[in-house]
């Protein structure tokens, strides 16, 4: 091993992320270079993610995070101080043998994850090439780098705007555009438009923003959402260049076999016909958790419905965990994984996670939480697993901004080199 490339420092702590909630941030040291990952956190989480680590103590209300920051600094740091930052796998494996559960319950995903992304930051910096680049390699994508489409949440009801029985986000996917630089630049305009439509039609309480930027005014339904984006996409001049996405959140709305949806009871079927209702009539090309985080049963048939047009994504269902997707494979559940870091715990998993359904032909979408911080790594690992999708919230609030202003960098670093995605879907 190049003395150069082995761990000389760890050292975590308590920051806030973007809800003012408490989170881990980890500092790595090799050789003469520092850097540091910052640990976001879910407000609607599947009950299969691996464990994020808290405090339960009066302190911030029980949110704390000094055990998971203790046990970085404690327990990990001492047994992965002089380890090759490269060997991003050894790493992992190491974290996840000294935690020692199958959903690291004792060292906490938030801990491990923090040095793992950290490790590979470091990585990259030393080696001197771009943390996308490193990514493709750690990752074995030998593939040209595509610039990715975004799903934009524009329009918030569910758990994120505090409103019970109700379809969570309402994103734009600007599939027209001619590069990211210029998708980026339709959702900002689109969104400031149904920003004037909102503060007309119900004055300045109609753009309150949710925890991911998106607006949540008080709408009754998903129609009527989705009729406002629709008229704000049209104002805006990308009629037929900006199509839509849904992340309902079913999970929140699901009991003893029934949906709720703002008072309406459905089966698993009877939601797949609502759902086919709002895909014929808005243009929705992609629906993320539509069914409850174990309803195969309605995954499949939906995917059997409209899979061959639709994107059905699998968020809660498959929480970016191989054991969950390959259950998924075998009762044909979904065609799409719902990347999140944090819900594995690690770098390695979350790309044997991406692989096996890039192996499978399904698409990957890289996402963030709706508690976010503004670490932009999630922007990198998007280009250099060859995702060609990202779910990053809406053009506004510097922790979602963060993500997208890094990857117009890169874009603009890689020149005419790179070019915006295709989708096999939608067009």
């Amino acid at each position: 091993m190049t003395t150069g490339f082995k761990i000389t420092e760890v050292k975590a702590r308590e920051i806030l992320d973007s809800r003012g909630n408490p989170t881990v941030e980890v500092d790595l040291k090799a050789g003469n270079i520092i850097k540091r990952a910052l640990i976001p956190s879910g407000a609607s989480t599947g009950s299969y993610e691996a464990v994020e680590l808290r405090d339960n103590e009066k302190r911030y209300m029980g949110k704390g995070v000094l055990k998971a920051v203790s046990n970085v600094n404690n327990i990990i740091a001492k047994e992965i101080i002089g380890m090759d930052c490269r060997n991003q796998e050894e790493i992992d494996d190491r974290m996840i043998e000294l935690d020692g559960t199958k959903n690291k319950s004792v060292l906490g995903a938030n801990a491990i994850l923090g040095v793992s992304i950290a490790a590979a930051k470091v990585s990259a910096r030393l080696m001197d090439i771009p943390l996308h680049e490193r990514l493709a390699q750690l990752s074995n994508n030998k593939n040209e780098f595509i610039m990715p489409v975004p799903q934009m949440n524009v329009m918030n009801g569910g758990k994120h705007a505090g409103i019970d029985n109700d379809p969570q986000e309402h994103m734009l996917m600007p599939i027209g555009a001619k590069s990211f630089a210029e998708a980026v630049r339709m959702c900002a305009e689109t969104y400031q438009t149904l920003k004037g439509l909102l503060k007309q039609k119900y004055g300045a309480g109609g753009t309150n923003i949710a925890d991911e930027g998106g607006f949540a005014p008080p709408m009754q339904s998903v129609e009527e959402r989705l009729e406002l984006m629709l008229k704000a996409v049209e104002d805006a001049g990308y009629a037929g260049k900006i199509k839509f996405a849904l992340d309902p959140a079913a999970s929140e709305f699901y009991r003893d076999g029934i949906y709720n949806v703002r008072g309406k009871e459905m089966t698993s079927l009877e939601m797949v016909d609502f759902y086919k209702g709002l895909i014929d009539k808005f243009g929705i090309i992609s629906i993320e958790d539509g069914f409850a985080e174990n309803d195969f049963t309605g995954f499949a048939a939906m995917t059997k419905e409209v899979g061959k047009r639709v994107q059905i994504v699998g968020d809660d269902l498959l929480v970016t965990n191989v054991e969950r997707i390959n259950m998924a494979l075998d009762s044909s559940a979904c065609n799409s994984l719902l990347l999140k870091v944090n819900q594995v715990g690690t770098l390695t998993e979350a790309i044997s996670a991406a692989s096996l359904a890039f192996k499978n032909n399904w698409t990957v979408v890289v996402s963030h939480r709706s508690g976010e911080t503004e670490d932009p790594f999630i922007a990198d690992l998007v280009m250099g697993i060859g995702a060609n999708q990202t779910k990053f919230g809406a053009p506004a609030r510097s922790d979602r901004c963060a993500k997208y202003n890094e990857l117009m960098r890169i874009e603009d670093q890689l020149g005419s080199k790179v070019k915006y995605a295709k989708l096999s879907f939608g067009n």
